[in-house]
């Protein structure tokens, strides 16, 4: 026998990436009085990690709270990229009930497939809310029709398909019930010059009507699954996850159940839940309430705390497989120890189990030497993510190409990962895309043109032959393409292709870059360096414009003599060079190269820095393959 607490709705907010949900949370914040009037709150006040508000994503799910009517609406905020897609299938474990987030112009996209599909694996009731519908190219109408095609496309019952719709400017705090009624709303403010009447109580009583409390059984003792880890000076590891069974009091002597299924003692020193945007210490928590523990060691993500009277352990949270393996390593070059505090091997080991401690779509796997590790996980955005937020904390390490997780079905086929690429851009880019897609071994499988004079593609790509090209694409399409990827599964081998067509240049001796050398280097390639920066025997400084790599040596200066000239020494004016990101120095290095990253610098290297070494090395390469033939 289960009962339902009514006076708890926990609600996961899901959508593509930049279609709302973080600035929707921000509204229903101000509506449902966490904020006092007046006073000064920033935009998107859920992203709180400077990447995030950098970027405009959202990176890792958090949780909130909001009061309406006596009920606690504990807000799930995940995130919309389908690198961090981890991240939504964790927090799907702790709601009752989502909020499908759909753009009023652009409809469901690749990541509105995915978390929809979780969502409705999970059996989860769905609200769906279509947004921005005051956008000049909004067309709701034919968004509904493509999200009811998308969920019996999904496999969706018949009790699914049968969710309420609203129609929001999640911007403005508006949401309606019907589209006429929103329709004459900004007609109505349109034809007088007035401010909208905004409101999102017809979303709050959608919550409150349509999703249901969480449900637990009077008879079990207490249990909670842990979806979440933290950390707080004062407070030691915070464990957060949604009380399954049960009432959770300060003083209870608990246990914690591992993977392994054996319980370890433990007792909290702090029982927090979440009340807006900040935590409050209560003394005992509901069931079904999403609480915080403090001072909890030794907890993964997906053990379950109980009682130590009853030890019973909850299925553990199971994610998708990831598809994209990259190499961490010490700092070997010239420079190592100069800019950043943390170089040592275990330090980065440490930081890199932490992380998947913390992001069960994270996986680490030690080397037999210790001094590298290899990081899996969904996506070269997420490991850039990675990469960046540890040179922030200070760290110096070294970074491989992003290589794709291959595995072999039963007769023995080599399978790789596949995506889903969805493009839309204008008529004119179609015909470099589809080449550029075509030699990445990728397939067209769907072209639409309405006529607009711009066009929706769909291909199916080998993951692999994503790694790089995104930065190609926003070349290609001035600009003005929009590319979404999604995980398709596994399929036999597409076969080798070229990942790029230049060469390095590769500096062959230790100083720093010269003006003069740099000037005369220029026609050889697009160079990385500028005058002034330290260089080192083996590190990269420029594209090669052939597809070789040669040894060049940037701070040879002019020989000077007693000789006058007739006239001046000519200006050197050297082409601005455009700096290096992270992301695009990951696309550019190729499988014997490597990114350098410092919290001050970002540079590309050979693995093999001796150029010496390097000679040797493709000897023994070309006089092996001359004998295989």
């Amino acid at each position: 026998m289960t009962i339902t607490n009514n006076s708890i709705r926990n609600v996961a907010i899901i959508a593509h990436v930049d279609h709302g949900k973080t600035t929707l949370v921000d509204a229903m914040f101000k509506q449902s009085g966490v904020f006092r009037a007046g006073q000064q709150v920033d935009e998107r006040v859920m992203d709180r990690m400077d990447i995030e508000r950098e970027r405009g994503i959202t990176i890792a799910a958090k949780n909130c709270a909001v009061h309406v009517s006596g009920v606690k609406i504990n807000i799930i905020d995940t995130p919309g990229h389908a690198d961090f897609g981890g991240e939504v299938e964790r927090a799907l474990f702790m709601a009752g009930g989502a909020i499908l987030l759909v753009d009023a112009s652009e409809g469901p996209l690749p990541q509105t497939r995915f978390v929809l599909r979780k969502a409705l694996e999970a059996n989860l009731p769905i609200i769906l809310v279509i947004n921005k519908i005051d956008r000049g190219d909004a067309r709701p109408q034919a968004v509904l029709g493509e999200v009811y095609d998308l969920f019996i496309d999904l496999g969706a019952e018949d009790s699914q398909l049968e969710f309420p719709v609203l129609y929001a400017i999640g911007k403005r705090g508006a949401a309606w019930d019907s589209l006429e009624a929103a329709t004459s709303a900004l007609a109505e403010a349109e034809k007088t010059g007035d401010e909208l009447t905004v409101s999102l109580a017809p979303l709050f009583e959608a919550i409150l009507k349509h999703l249901p409390g969480p449900s637990y059984d009077p008879d079990e003792a207490f249990q909670m699954l842990v979806t979440d880890l933290d950390y707080s000076d004062y407070l030691g590891r915070l464990a957060v996850g949604r009380i399954m069974h049960g009432t959770l009091h300060t003083k209870d002597a608990l246990v914690c159940m591992d993977e392994k299924g054996q319980a370890n003692p433990l007792r909290a020193t702090k029982l927090q839940v979440y009340d807006g945007i900040k935590l409050s210490e209560v003394e005992e928590a509901a069931p079904g309430d999403i609480v915080v523990l403090a001072g909890i060691e030794n907890v993964s993500i997906g053990d379950t705390v109980c009682t130590r009277d009853n030890p019973r352990v909850l299925p553990r949270i199971r994610v998708d497989e990831p598809t994209v393996a990259m190499r961490f390593s010490i700092n070997t070059s010239p420079l190592a120890g100069q800019e950043g505090k943390i170089v040592q091997s275990r330090a980065i080991r440490d930081r890199l189990h932490k992380e998947s401690l913390r992001n069960v779509a994270v996986q680490v796997e030690d080397s037999e030497g210790g001094e590298s590790f290899v990081v899996k996980g969904r996506g070269e955005l997420q490991m850039a993510i990675l990469v960046e937020t540890m040179r922030r904390e200070g760290f110096e390490l070294c970074v491989g190409r992003p290589e794709v997780i291959l595995k072999k079905d039963a007769s023995g086929s080599v399978l790789e990962p596949i995506e889903d690429v969805y493009v839309d851009c204008d008529e004119s880019s179609m015909g470099i895309v589809t080449e550029k897609l075509a030699t990445r071994k990728g397939r067209m499988t769907s072209c639409i043109n309405n006529g607009s004079g711009r066009v929706r593609l769909e291909f199916s790509v080998p993951a692999r032959g994503l790694v790089g090209y995104r930065d190609e694409f926003l070349t290609d399409t001035r600009g003005s393409g929009i590319m979404n990827s999604s995980f398709a599964g596994h399929e036999p081998w597409r076969g080798d292709f070229l990942t790029r067509f230049t060469g390095s240049l590769v500096a062959d001796r230790s100083g720093h870059a010269v003006a003069y050398a740099i000037f005369n280097l220029e026609p050889r390639g697009a160079l990385f360096v500028v005058p002034g920066d330290p260089i080192y025997e083996g590190m990269i400084v420029g594209e090669h414009n052939r597809e070789n790599d040669i040894d060049i040596n940037p701070s040879k200066e002019k020989k000077l003599t007693n000789m006058r000239a007739a006239g001046k020494d000519e200006n050197v004016i050297l082409t601005p060079v455009k700096p290096m990101t992270l992301e695009r120095a990951i696309h550019f290095v190729r499988e014997d190269e490597m990114v350098e990253v410092t919290p001050k610098s970002i540079r590309l290297r050979k693995t093999e820095l001796s150029a010496q070494r390097r000679g040797q090395m493709a000897g023994q390469k070309k006089k092996a393959k001359l004998e295989s033939l």
